[in-house]
């Protein structure tokens, strides 16, 4: 197969809605908290400024300390830099910046005495500090936050010298902890709505690649299979079976699409999270010149599983029809919305069964009856019902409760 499908298909995509969704949810999820955390920064390098300012003649080294703020001043542009664009969102970024915060933090001890150090917050106040815990707690969730914040608080009760219990009078610790917390818990949040976003983007360019595929196979393979059984018919003789062939190959080709196509568009948002499908979408996909399908206007939700095990005995129950039916023989699906029981009807005008065939079909080891058909329903808690006699056609009616047990 060569590579030009591909690159058309990635051509069309571009142009196309699931193409949009896709670019969207290649980003990372946690981007906009990353951008927002660095107006946080600005906001914090400003009260640091006039914090140094203010306090600056109170210190013992005053050129120490400003040398130190110069070196703060490059580290906030840098990292705000480098955490808006993207490069710096790395664990080894994130932790030298825990080490320069804490550097910096333990500095109070050199750049003012110990009673400035007691009655003043950490130089270069606690505020700027926090940016290192919103940058742990971004990259690893709220349990790094968490940890963040311990250190972080950790240090700055070091540098006090006392570990001060009244937090009502003081609630350093606990506002930096809880600050990484929250920060951690939402962009795990994040996280997640990124990846059911990635899936969904998935899923819409994966049925628009199938739809466009079927529609090319609609228009030129299926049309041609049908033109050569319907010519083979008309001419008769040995065509005759030339025709057979190619309209089987129609139909299988036909449930070969039907079958990727029911999936995406089958599927019902279900409560608390769940999925049900549409029964008759489902089953309307085997619709085509030799099967008819008749089922509500409205969808017919089922659990999934339920709707897969009567699709498939709906499946077993068209191929007994086209090879024992007889030729020309047509089938006929009926879907009903009961309310607590959905039932499916397939019948075919054929030659139908003679007495007692199933019983020696079983005998004989053959059962695809009994298990596809028969055992299918039955596992589900339903029944199938065989109505059949010689040249009177076969009918199958599947009566099948929505939930399984009742």
């Amino acid at each position: 197969m060569s590579a030009q499908p591909s690159a058309r298909w990635v051509a069309q995509m571009r142009d196309t809605e699931a193409g949009r969704l896709a670019r969207a949810a290649d980003v990372d999820p946690v981007g906009p908290l990353w951008r927002g955390a660095q107006i946080f920064r600005l906001l914090s390098y400003l009260y640091a400024l006039g914090f140094q300012l203010a306090i600056n003649d109170d210190l013992e080294h005053r050129a120490v300390a400003w040398a130190l703020f110069g070196l703060l001043t490059v580290w906030t542009a840098v990292s705000g830099v480098g955490y808006f664009v993207g490069f710096a969102r790395n664990r080894y970024w994130v932790s030298v910046e825990v080490v320069v915060v804490c550097g910096l933090m333990l500095s109070t001890s050199y750049v003012a005495d110990a009673d400035w150090a007691w009655n003043n917050q950490t130089w270069p106040t606690t505020l700027w500090a926090t940016n290192a815990v919103i940058s742990v707690a971004i990259l690893s969730g709220p349990v790094g936050g968490i940890v963040a914040g311990l250190v972080v608080g950790g240090t700055s009760t070091f540098v006090k010298g006392e570990l001060n219990l009244n937090f009502g009078r003081n609630a350093t610790i606990i506002v930096i902890v809880a600050t990484g917390m929250a920060v951690g818990l939402a962009a795990a949040n994040a996280r997640r709505s990124h990846e059911k976003l990635s899936a969904a983007a998935r899923i819409a360019a994966a049925a628009e690649e199938r739809e466009r595929l079927s529609r090319e196979v609609h228009d030129g393979v299926l049309q041609v299979l049908a033109l050569i059984a319907r010519r083979g018919r008309e001419i008769g003789g040995p065509t005759a079976e030339l025709a057979s062939l190619a309209a089987e190959q129609e139909r299988a080709l036909r449930r070969l699409i039907s079958d990727g196509d029911a999936s995406p568009e089958s599927v019902l948002d279900g409560a608390g999270g769940t999925a049900d499908v549409d029964l008759a979408a489902a089953l309307r996909v085997f619709a085509d010149d030799r099967v008819s399908v008749s089922a509500p206007a409205d969808p017919v939700p089922v659990p999934a599983h339920i709707g897969q095990e009567i699709r498939a005995a709906v499946v077993n129950a068209l191929d007994n029809t086209h090879h024992h039916a007889g030729p020309g023989a047509r089938a006929y699906i009926l879907v009903e919305d009961l309310g607590d029981d959905v039932v499916v009807s397939v019948r075919d005008d054929g030659v139908g069964i003679g007495e007692g065939r199933l019983a020696q079909a079983v005998s004989q080891g053959r059962l695809g009856v009994a298990k596809s058909i028969v055992g299918r329903i039955e596992s589900l808690g339903g029944r199938a019902v065989l109505d059949t006699e010689p040249d009177g056609g076969t009918e199958w009616e599947f009566t099948v409760p929505r939930q399984l047990g009742r």
